[in-house]
């Protein structure tokens, strides 16, 4: 970290106490300081000097601090920012955050944690950015053209993570250019995706591009820890504080400072620990079991989950204040489904990657008839589900070329959906039945219980796709239209039973009486 002297700051505040307060609190750290009461007066400062920080107040007698920020960043200045704000305006914080804004404090501002705040802005290298234009004193609205990610990490070089995010999806793109615009800021991250859309990877993505690329990235599995050992793993444990400490032992947050903390399915973390979270981001401090003092961490918190927090919180089972800390930027991951045209691209990255692993001279690649497969395959399970589809493919083939057939999926789907439809005909109606609109059909005998009759029917239909697709139930509901969980359903209430000796008819569950 560079030493204090060799850092210009600008203070930005209306109020003379206040701002007083700020300067002589920088004095004290070694930082040159200048002030200013108004944004008119700012933009005059930043005209004649360029600064390592700008500190501002949100609200300001002729704008706000919004209008300083849009400003830096629509003219590419290099400095950072830091916005205060009044107690309790989430809203603002998050306006400023999303605005371009380091990082954001709130009334009244604890000095200790002002100067940890300051610190950290300053300890984080610049990412490379363009040249700063001198600041016009005219506001104008920020830019509106899209910015393009810059894909590098604070060393310059090309970020793993962020290159693994293959896709030209318009849904992919968004995504990069998010990740490129939140790596910029201490901002919190919410990536909201389904399971096996590559959460982890969005946020790996998110650290590898940002100034902290060189600090560690701690990932915790949130649902996977007991619930009484989750402080400790936390916030570490000090010795003899409970049976088995035998020694001093960091948790997460320690493990993680300067660095970024990526909480993973959040949406399981225990009521009593949530607490307990968001005091450690509010204060930006953690306490180990058995200390009796609070360290200072330096810690960029990037959380995830499948589920819908909104919900969760209106169910009680999520606090609403920690949803809101956690939440200021959100960054969702589209399905698979959702971004079929992608497949080529990540099926040959992922390909390429499984050959090298294995050792292969000639890299695996698929035919046209693997790829249709694919293509109108559900994939519940998303990018995780075809990886685990390829690396299978790849170990029991005896090619380089995948056909349909080492995927284990229908070579059409579409097709045999619409061969199934035809085949599944009952056979007393044969094409003599199926007559032109001016001919008078044949008359044949009505069923004496319709509901027993279709079911017979239906019943049928699964047994035949479940012995088609070797009892695969995914691939047999894919075939037919239907989820696997919609499959699972009927196939529960029409007792049709998947086992060791094949498909056998047992006991019927009627979901919706059973559960009234």
């Amino acid at each position: 970290m560079s030493a204090p002297h060799q850092h210009r700051l600008l203070v930005v505040d209306d109020e003379p106490d206040l701002r007083t307060l700020y300067e002589l609190t920088l004095l004290r750290e070694g930082y040159h300081i200048d002030t200013a009461g108004c944004v008119d007066d700012a933009l005059l400062l930043l005209q004649e000097h360029a600064y390592s920080l700008v500190i501002t107040d949100m609200r300001l007698p002729d704008g706000t601090g919004l209008d300083l920020i849009r400003k830096l960043e629509a003219d590419r200045r290099s400095e950072r920012s830091i916005v205060i704000t009044a107690y309790g305006s989430a809203e603002n914080a998050v306006s400023a955050l999303k605005a371009g804004a380091y990082d954001y404090l709130t009334k009244p501002v604890d000095l200790k944690q002002f100067r940890q705040v300051v610190a950290s802005a300053l300890a984080q290298p610049q990412l490379p950015a363009s040249a700063p234009a001198a600041i016009s004193h005219t506001l104008r609205p920020p830019t509106e053209a899209t910015p393009q990610p810059t894909q590098l990490s604070a060393s310059g070089q090309a970020s793993s993570a962020l290159a693994r995010l293959v896709g030209t999806s318009q849904a992919m793109q968004q995504v990069r250019i998010l990740i490129d615009k939140v790596a910029r800021s201490m901002a919190p991250v919410l990536i909201w995706g389904e399971s096996g859309t590559g959460k982890e990877l969005a946020a790996r993505a998110i650290h590898d591009v940002s100034s902290r690329a060189s600090k560690p990235f701690i990932a915790v599995n949130c649902g996977a820890i007991p619930e009484q050992l989750l402080e400790a793993e936390f916030f570490g444990y000090r010795k003899g504080s409970f049976t088995g400490a035998n020694e001093d032992r960091d948790g997460f947050f320690q493990a993680a400072h300067g660095g970024t903390l990526f909480l993973d399915e959040i949406g399981d973390l225990p009521l009593p620990m949530q607490s307990k979270l968001l005091r450690a981001i509010q204060e930006r401090a953690v306490r180990a079991v058995g200390a009796t003092n609070e360290i200072h961490v330096d810690v960029r918190v990037v959380s995830a989950t499948h589920k819908d927090l909104q919900s969760e919180v209106q169910a009680g089972r999520f606090r609403q204040d920690l949803y809101y800390r956690l939440n200021v930027i959100q960054i969702t991951l589209p399905s698979l489904r959702d971004r079929k045209e992608d497949l080529p691209q990540l099926c040959q990255r992922i390909l390429d990657r499984i050959s090298h692993d294995a050792g292969m001279d000639v890299p695996a690649t698929l035919s046209a008839n693997a790829l249709n497969a694919l293509t109108h395959h559900a994939f519940d399970g998303n990018v995780r589900e075809l990886e685990n589809l390829l690396h299978r493919a790849v170990a029991l083939s005896n090619h380089n070329t995948l056909e349909a057939e080492d995927l284990g999926l229908p070579m059409h789907p579409a097709a045999a959906v619409a061969a199934e439809s035809t085949s599944d005909i009952p056979a007393a109606v044969t094409t003599a039945d199926v007559t032109p609109a001016h001919t008078e059909p044949a008359t044949a005998p009505l069923p004496s219980d319709l509901a027993s009759h279709l079911d017979r029917i239906e019943r049928d239909i699964l047994i035949r796709a479940l012995e088609k697709h070797r009892l695969n139930r995914t691939a047999a509901g894919a075939s037919l239209g239907l989820s696997l969980r919609q499959m699972r359903y009927r196939m529960a209430r029409l007792g049709v039973n998947v086992g060791p000796e094949g498909v056998t008819i047992g006991e019927r569950f009627d979901p919706d009486h059973d559960c009234e």
